[in-house]
């Protein structure tokens, strides 16, 4: 929609009726082949990071499809005639500039409008990914499961680094593959904010491929997360593989950004079954996130795990380039025009042809060709130099067998169809550099492979699509409009309010609002006057300091503010006493923040605190507007409020009976280092369970001091921190290790020492198990 801020989601709305039809996404030179080998696996998981989808729609029946919603928002309702007039201006003739006053006009809340337009994306998006055959869009990979996890229902939310950051964390959670994230968040610079740029590359980490859209500022613009590292960005072209004038370029989209379709692109739409067509790099990104589904699923169906980088690096090596003499501005194209036959010749050594249909007769599917109708389209309307004949077909699946995925097809290609030939890498390079997107498709396909197929298989494969193309040779397309469209394999009550992990161990520095500027100055009526000199001046309820001594003389009055927990002066939780020791919770924070008001040589002084709890699906509005999530905590214990030297100091008196022989000044060092790592280049929601179980070995100091000892006695610094699942747990536990890798700074050559903890994060307060070990590694 062109009048959002920023370009939340980077799409623009063209809107069209259904009998006006688009070029086929099956038409993209090598997707109808790749789909002949697979139309995507359930194992692959694919998190998208947008809109709420709407389960209900036609398109999603059948489909590996659920929808987590955001413990970090609230959701935003519209009624129907909102929606109702939404659609109605959206999708008439007018301009962007008329649409959008008549939209304000019409539906006066802002949130509502840009929670109706959220809606929009979502569905569209995911429709293009994983909508059902037989359908009103049917998607790239529809046979992958997918996972909308919805970043918020408002557009100022969507923008929020804490909230991005946290759907990301629920993405990895959830196990997903590959993190499809709508959104563009403009940068001059290309650097992200801390949280969106950690939780990116704890996904990358992880082995998950993140796509994104490059962005529709119409020049040499960059987006966030599309312009991080490694990250896949994409661009969008017309119908006939120019890029889009709209769609950005410049910066790190030269060496890791492609071009795919963007122009006509069919998807979903809410609260009808009717489908719409779009543009923009947002209706370009979901192509290739099929795309790269399809590549995953078939490194799965080859025995193989899947690699998101081998992915990644598949799709941007073999991209097409797009030659100076023939587009206007070559460097809109980013590395190249996608080209599938290209990803799939350098993922899997072999040159890619359709498979004919013995695998689907195999695997108890067969398709019938039926012709539909279409209106005339204008000049240029044709995808990437193939023109549009005047039917396009549409694959029904007419029965199915009850076989897992890929199994039938796996069974097929072992031993009915030949193996193509290999092929060397440089050739798929050489022809990138030296073939349009047209002539690609032309190598690359052909009816060879036919002559493959024993003869006893065409003959069982023709009779079986006699029998039953004459028993199934009837269409109706006014079916997906009407509302006895049923299945029940999604319903909207299976969607999930918050699969995540509820315990949360974090770090930071306690804090307090009010919420209203009615309950800020009524403390500033109750607080008395402070005297500076010998002028009585009114109370001011942002000072801390006079904030502690009057919850000391009021300490009911700590229930009245929302205190939370803040990380480098951004709130990210909300901290909510409850239970038979909610007063002593409150007394302890009260404690914490008076220590955090003193000066840092202060015997007392606080410097950071730890707070166990529980994450609710509540969240709470502060003075500033952000809305953070609220963390319940029932028990003062694993509470702590300390200063890094005083912690050290403790640590090392603590083990000061069985540490080994080490300079004390050069092992404080050591540990300050080590803490302050945590703190500020490792520093985290306190979630996940990994980011619990480091969280807790920086307040558990006693056993890095064991580790530290060691290593600084044999003259040997921090190199680097990980946290892995540990293999070996007690029942019921959930067990991290936390390895402490050291380095000899003066000699390269000789072997690092690994030392490590194990924790359990699986009650509210960890606990650490075993002892210490250590070992040798060459790096």
């Amino acid at each position: 929609m062109p009048h959002l801020p920023s370009c939340l989601f980077c799409l623009h709305l063209h809107l069209t009726p259904y009998t006006l039809t688009m070029p086929d996404l099956a038409d993209i030179p090598g997707l109808s082949a790749l789909r002949s080998h697979t139309k995507g696996d359930r194992r692959i998981k694919i998190a998208v990071l947008d809109g709420p989808v709407e389960l209900e729609r036609a398109c999603f029946q059948g489909a590996n499809l659920t929808r987590i919603d955001p413990y970090w928002a609230e959701a935003i309702e519209a009624d129907s005639q909102d929606l109702e007039t939404f659609l109605e201006i959206e999708n008439s003739d007018k301009s962007d500039k008329e649409k959008k006053e008549m939209l304000a006009a019409a539906v006066p809340d802002e949130n509502i409008r840009g929670s109706l337009y959220l809606r929009f994306h979502g569905n569209h998006i995911i429709s293009v990914i994983c909508g059902q055959p037989d359908s009103p869009v049917e998607g790239i990979a529809p046979s992958a499961t997918v996972i909308n996890i919805p970043i918020a229902y408002s557009i100022n939310d969507g923008l929020n680094p804490l909230n991005i950051s946290r759907a990301i964390s629920t993405a990895i959670e959830q196990g997903a593959n590959i993190i499809h994230c709508s959104v563009c968040h403009p940068t001059q610079s290309g650097i992200a904010q801390e949280f969106i740029d950690k939780a990116i590359r704890q996904a990358q980490q992880n082995n998950i491929l993140i796509v994104a859209p490059a962005g529709n500022n119409k020049g040499e613009c960059w987006c966030i997360p599309a312009v991080l590292d490694n990250v896949l960005a994409v661009g969008a072209m017309k119908d006939t593989g120019e890029p889009l004038k709209i769609s950005n370029f410049g910066g790190k989209y030269a060496t890791q950004g492609i071009i795919a379709p963007g122009e006509n692109v069919l998807g979903a739409q809410p609260g009808t079954d009717e489908p719409v067509r779009k543009k923009g790099t947002s209706c370009a990104t979901p192509i290739v996130t099929g795309v790269a589904a399809l590549l995953m699923s078939l490194q799965l169906e080859r025995g193989a795990a899947p690699d998101a980088e081998a992915v990644r690096a598949a799709l941007t090596n073999s991209a097409i380039p797009c030659n100076p003499e023939e587009v206007e501005e070559p460097e809109r194209c980013l590395l190249g025009r996608i080209n599938i036959y290209g990803a799939y010749e350098l993922l899997t050594g072999t040159r890619l042809t359709e498979e004919t249909l013995a695998a689907e007769a195999i695997a108890g599917e067969v398709t019938s060709n039926i012709p539909l109708t279409k209106a005339p389209m204008g000049d240029g309307e044709a995808l990437m130099g193939e023109a549009i004949a005047g039917e396009v077909t549409s694959n029904i699946p007419l029965t199915k067998a009850p076989m897992g995925d890929g199994e039938a097809l796996m069974d097929l290609r072992r031993n009915k169809v030949p193996v193509q030939e290999r092929s060397s890498i440089a050739t798929v390079r050489a022809e990138r550099s030296r073939s349009t997107m047209g002539e690609a498709t032309e190598a690359r396909t052909g009816e060879n492979y036919l002559e493959a197929i024993a003869e006893d298989i065409q003959g069982r494969i023709a009779k079986s699509l006699e029998e039953r193309i004459a028993a199934n040779n009837t269409y109706d397309s006014n079916a997906y409009n009407s509302k006895s469209y049923n299945s029940s394999a999604i319903v909207a009550s299976e969607i999930s309010p918050s699969l995540r992990s509820n315990l949360i161990y974090s770090l930071g520095v306690l804090g307090y609002d009010f919420g209203t500027e009615a309950r800020r100055d009524s403390f500033k009526q109750f607080m008395p006057a402070v005297t500076v000199g010998n002028t009585q001046v009114p109370a001011n309820p942002y000072d801390s300091r006079q904030m502690v001594e009057y919850l000391e003389d009021n300490p009911w009055e700590a229930k009245s503010l929302i205190w939370t927990l803040n990380l480098e002066l951004t709130p990210i939780y909300a901290i909510e006493p409850v239970g038979a020791f909610a007063a002593n919770i409150y007394e302890t924070m009260q404690y914490m923040l008076a220590g955090q008001t003193l000066s840092a040589g202060d015997e007392d002084y606080i410097e950071r605190v730890s707070i166990p709890g529980k994450l609710t699906d509540k969240t709470v509005k502060l003075f500033s507007g952000q809305i953070v999530p609220v963390v319940k905590v029932n028990t003062p214990r694993g509470m702590y409020g300390w200063k890094v030297n005083t912690l050290i100091e403790s640590a090392l008196q603590a083990v000061s009976a069985e540490q080994a022989e080490a300079d004390e000044t050069i092992m404080r060092r050591s540990l300050t280092s080590f803490l302050n790592r945590v703190y500020y280049d490792l520093r985290n929601l306190g979630q996940m369970a990994r980011d619990r179980a480091l969280n807790f070995a920086a307040t558990n100091a006693f056993q890095a001091v064991q580790a530290f000892s060691q290593a600084v006695a044999n003259g040997m610094e921090l190199d680097s921190i990980n946290v892995e699942k540990s293999p070996f747990c007690r029942y019921g536990s959930d067990c991290w290790d936390v390895k402490l890798k050291f380095f000899d700074p003066e000699n390269s050559r000789r072997a690092k020492k690994v030392f490590r903890f194990t924790i359990d994060v699986s009650d509210l307060t960890p606990v650490t198990l075993g002892e210490v070990r250590f070992w040798s590694v060459s790096q």
